[in-house]
């Protein structure tokens, strides 16, 4: 189902909210609100709203109750009295988290690429809240409304609001990771009839496609690539851009209610302050420096019926450092440099350097006699590579392997192990995982 945008907006989504009884339309142009704000607006707005949810959080929510709170100092320093909530807080006592009402409300549940599904409730408000806002980011990301969506994601199994949100917005969904020829004949058969298709989802989905694009010859322009969920690999963005022939925007968030960062028009990403507040810590729970790597602690903003106070993610990031914002940005949002990826995504050194993904996949992507790997760390003194052989393989490409690994590590004491497996599986959500690792 196709629909142009004047009649999306103006006539479509008001009468489904209408009969509905909803408000999607009220908080989609809410949203939008913020995106002609001033950087001192925006700082002035997030002060407000952390205080708000503090104070909100501390009144009607057990688990913080009794926590003293000082008006006279600010959001940022108030938030320190609350405890660092973790994954296992959520899976072990929710009920401390929820306001105590009854009323219908949804679980919406993580897609457990940590290795350990979580889940929190929203009632109907927060729900629509956090659908609002996923739409809005798409549009700073190039998406216009109305034009068709082709997502790939892993819910097959559609929802009765899913299939109404996947009509009224003309999404055409597909598996992220079952995705077979005759699945990609499909699907650019269909980016083929409609040049104004964004293609949404999971950049390692959206990479086997681009592949196959590329593999096939296919004369392909789409408007906007949107990719959230997963990491973009170098060579993935490389390849997207090839097949679709524009340049693919990042989104960062998660499924417990947070719409943490986009892509517009700078490589850096945007943090959406308004419905967030970030704290970037270390592993004692202290706030690093700007340009350091750190743990995302997040707040949302937005909700009421089970507010998330400082939500230990498991991701690490890093934050752009004032001075070397660019002169000239389309938003006057804070700016995160980098989006590491799970905590587990490092190899820590002896010397307690960090290796990300990158470090490795900028070295693999030009090693074709292997066709996957992965790096297992158990303790600081190693790592094993899982690789599985392409038919090119010779046991001297291992060397090589190690030779450029070693430039990197610069320690030649540290073991370099290797094993050859038929198959690397990716996490329970399908996702990749190119690092796992046990070091707390």
């Amino acid at each position: 189902m196709m629909i142009n945008n004047f009649l999306l907006e103006k006539i479509v989504l008001p009468l489904g909210d209408l009969i509905l009884k909803s408000s999607f339309t009220k908080m989609l142009n809410f949203w939008r609100g913020f995106d002609s704000f001033s950087e001192l607006d925006l700082i002035r707005y997030q002060e407000k709203q952390l205080k708000t949810q503090l104070l909100y959080a501390q009144k009607y929510i057990s688990k913080y109750k009794g926590i003293k709170i000082d008006l006279n100092k600010k959001a940022n320093e108030i938030i320190k009295s609350f405890p660092i909530l973790t994954k296992d807080d959520l899976r072990s006592n929710p009920q401390s988290l929820q306001i105590n009402k009854n009323q219908n409300v949804s679980k919406i549940y993580s897609s457990g690429s940590t290795g350990l599904s979580t889940w929190v409730s929203m009632d109907k408000p927060d729900l629509i809240s956090i659908q609002s806002l996923s739409i809005h980011l798409w549009e700073l990301c190039g998406y216009k409304l109305g034009n068709p969506i082709l997502q790939t994601g892993i819910s097959p199994k559609r929802s009765r609001l899913k299939k109404l949100k996947d009509l009224f917005f003309g999404v055409y969904y597909v598996s992220a990771f079952t995705l077979n020829k005759d699945d990609l004949k499909k699907i650019c058969s269909r980016l083929l009839r409609n040049e104004k298709y964004t293609l949404v989802g999971y950049p390692s989905s959206l990479n086997i496609i681009a592949e196959y694009i590329i593999e096939k010859n296919i004369n392909l322009k789409l408007k906007a690539v949107i990719g959230l969920g997963d990491k973009l690999f170098d060579h993935y963005k490389n390849n997207i851009q090839q097949a679709f022939g524009c340049k693919i925007h990042e989104t960062y968030g998660s499924s417990e209610g947070f719409q943490i960062g986009f892509q517009a028009d700078l490589d850096y990403m945007y943090l959406f302050s308004p419905q967030v507040f970030l704290e970037v810590l270390d592993h004692k729970n202290n706030p690093v420096k700007e340009g350091e790597i750190g743990n995302v602690v997040v707040t949302r903003l937005d909700n009421k019926h089970m507010p998330l106070i400082r939500y230990k993610l498991g991701d690490l990031v890093v934050m752009l450092p004032k001075e070397k914002y660019p002169p000239n940005r389309k938003f006057n949002f804070p700016l995160i440099e980098k989006v590491i990826g799970r905590n587990t995504d490092v190899v820590i050194l002896p010397d307690n350097r960090k290796l990300i993904v990158h470090s490795f996949t900028g070295i693999f992507e030009y090693i074709p006699e292997i066709k996957q790997f992965k790096i297992i760390q158990k303790n600081r003194k190693g790592i094993t590579v899982q690789y599985v052989l392409d038919e090119s393989f010779t046991k001297e490409v291992l060397t090589i392997v190690k030779v450029k690994l070693q430039k990197i590590i610069m320690n030649d004491d540290f073991k370099i192990l290797f094993e050859e497996v038929s198959i690397i599986k990716g996490t329970k959500s399908g996702k990749p995982q190119i690092i796992e690792s046990y070091i707390v």
